[in-house]
């Protein structure tokens, strides 16, 4: 069985506060990718950034000083395009999830673990890198058509740093 997991996916990420022209163009194609895993009966799961009113006063919020995804704001929600219903979600607070790691620890016959969303250089490289961690002889793809960093650059760069880890391109 594969797994897909879409990294935070939501509204303030693609055309909100910290949104770019790149997140907004690859929501078609993640929205395509969880209908392919679907259809295939593989497991996709979802991150969610989370915030509360006082994430400026974190270390994250001092170096990127822009409030975004508060806990049940709108920017906060999974963009709407994106199917949820019957997945798992898992909010974090700071870039990678550590609870999503071990829950796929906890997986039997997983072949495969694809990462998809935003954004490359932050959240897809934190969770691709605790996920191989916790699951060093699963294979940990990231498809770059479905991912977007905050800058082509910094998207490029997150990419080779990945594969340095023996995470796979698509």
């Amino acid at each position: 069985m594969k797994l897909l997991v879409v990294i935070d996916m939501q509204n303030d990420f693609i055309d909100g506060v910290l949104g770019t022209k790149q997140a907004v163009a690859i929501v078609s194609e993640v929205k395509k990718k969880i209908e392919l895993y679907r259809k295939n009966g593989d497991m996709v799961v979802f991150t969610r950034d989370t915030h509360g009113k006082g994430y400026l006063n974190t270390q994250e919020g001092r170096n990127l000083p822009v409030l975004h995804c508060v806990k049940e704001s709108e920017g906060w929600q999974i963009s709407e395009k994106l199917d949820v219903s019957d997945s798992k979600v898992f909010d974090k607070p700071s870039f990678a999830s550590v609870e999503l790691a071990k829950y796929i620890e906890t997986l039997e016959d997983i072949e495969e673990i694809e990462l998809v969303g935003l954004c490359t250089d932050i959240c897809v490289i934190s969770n691709a890198m605790i996920i191989k961690a916790y699951c060093p002889e699963v294979t940990v793809t990231v498809d770059s058509s479905c991912c977007a960093g905050v800058t082509p650059e910094s998207h490029a760069v997150a990419l080779e740093a990945m594969k340095m880890c023996q995470i796979k391109i698509k």
